[in-house]
């Protein structure tokens, strides 16, 4: 990828342009980083860009913006342009088309606007990028209300850099940051599901965690977090303090490879408590009871407000609504243990219920015991083949109702009990019920 970014920079210079490699590649390659991608700026016009690579996108030339495919990757080049005003908080009016210096004012923050020339291998920092890069800090470029106002979404980008590259943000941005905060409900829900989902996916998740929180967006974008604090909870279970501290310590036990829904679902896991929590007469004990479903249903609201595909929301949904399953797990019959096992997102369920006990008690009996079931089971899957069908009730003379759903159920039982083995032993046994019913 990157010596067909330097191709298509060496074909531009080549043709009296400038052109330079810009933006997050240049940070990231300063950083020892491999870019992702690499977005090219150059002083040629969209229509000259065009006679170059005739087959370019158009699609954002409206914006200086060509799309262009070369090696098998994809690459934008833009020309460089100063912006208009940004009535809509997200995209300038009209665009100018200008120099590389004034096409680096324009950009979000200084790590992200310097430029290098990979022909000459010549860096390019009109925004003193390289001293912020190296001060690990994250600065807007110019003012920073006036770079925020112009798209509300850098104010979860400053937010997400810092998480990410584990940088400080410098006053006064951060002053920006929280005085615009309210301000980020102008960005659509899909827009802020992408930067939320990068802090999140982040090992550095907690301190994104805390950036949001102290910096009011998490009031703006995730309120329903915010009603955790000072939920007290029964200090015998939980010493740790009250569901906002419980949530936040289960975000730091985390693996840093935690998969987006093991995080959302650590996040909502106990977000019905507030609404549910109650005092016990007998006991005065602080009880929860419904959380978890209350909570699952939250959950969906949340995810579906900030427009996650059905499969994240099916999976985050699934792991608040289970949670509460893992106290009955050494009471669990054989089947019940087994189908419990075999669901589609056991995995982060179980991972979910790990850092749930440490971040509260303590105690992994339960967890310790799926272990070792797992071992247990391994040599197998935790749900076969039914030994026993539809078809071969409705051949011994049921209907499909009621009754032949609990026959097929109790088969499946003792098939995963290890009672019945084989197809022949269920058949069997499933004759022995038929004659016991007819007679």
């Amino acid at each position: 990828m990157e010596k067909a970014a330097i191709e298509i920079v060496r074909t531009l210079k080549e043709a009296g342009h400038e052109a330079l490699f810009a933006g997050g590649c240049v940070r990231d390659q300063l950083r020892g980083v491999t870019p992702k991608d690499y977005d090219i700026a150059t002083s040629a016009r969209p229509e000259e860009i065009l006679k170059l690579y005739p087959k370019g996108s158009t699609i954002g030339a409206h914006f200086g913006v060509i799309l262009v495919k070369d090696r098998g990757h994809h690459f934008e080049i833009a020309t460089f342009r100063e912006d208009g005003d940004y009535a809509d908080g997200r995209r300038p009016d009209s665009v100018t088309f200008s120099t590389s210096e004034k096409d680096a004012e324009r950009r979000d923050f200084t790590i992200n606007g310097m430029f290098y020339d990979p022909v000459a291998e010549q860096l390019i920092d009109y925004v003193n990028g390289v001293a912020d890069l190296e001060a690990k800090r994250i600065r807007s470029i110019g003012d920073a209300s006036e770079r925020f106002r112009e798209d509300y979404l850098r104010l979860l980008r400053a937010i997400r850099f810092a998480t990410v590259l584990d940088f400080q943000i410098e006053p006064a941005t951060w002053q920006s940051i929280k005085d615009n905060a309210t301000s980020i409900n102008k960005i659509s829900p899909e827009r802020i599901r992408e930067e939320l989902d990068k802090i999140w996916t982040s090992p550095h998740r907690v301190r994104g965690f805390d950036l949001l929180v102290d910096s009011d967006l998490m009031l703006a974008v995730l309120p329903e977090i915010l009603n955790l604090q000072g939920c007290d909870q029964p200090p015998e279970w939980h010493p740790e303090g009250d569901v906002f501290i419980h949530t936040r310590l289960m975000l730091s036990l985390l693996p840093p490879d935690a998969s987006l829904p093991l995080v959302l679902s650590v996040l909502f896991h106990d977000i019905g408590k507030p609404a549910t929590r109650t005092i016990d007469e007998d006991t005065e004990r602080i009880r929860f009871n419904g959380h978890d479903s209350l909570g699952a249903e939250m959950t969906g609201d949340i995810l579906k407000r900030l427009r996650y595909s059905n499969a994240v929301v099916d999976a985050t949904v699934a792991g608040v609504n289970h949670h509460m399953h893992f106290k009955d797990v050494q009471k669990m019959r054989t089947s019940k243990l087994k189908r419990f096992m075999a669901r589609e997102h056991f995995d982060d369920e179980l991972e979910l219920h790990r850092v749930d006990c440490l971040g509260s008690n303590g105690i992994l009996d339960n967890y310790e015991f799926i272990k070792a079931k797992e071992e247990e089971f391994a040599s197998e899957p935790l749900v076969p083949p039914r030994l026993v069908t539809g078809q071969d009730l409705i051949e011994r003379g049921w209907s499909p109702g009621p009754e032949f759903g609990d026959i097929l159920t109790q088969a499946q039982d003792l098939q995963l009990e290890g009672t019945l083995k084989t197809r022949e032993q269920a058949l069997a046994w499933l004759d022995e019920v038929a004659s016991t019913q007819q007679g």
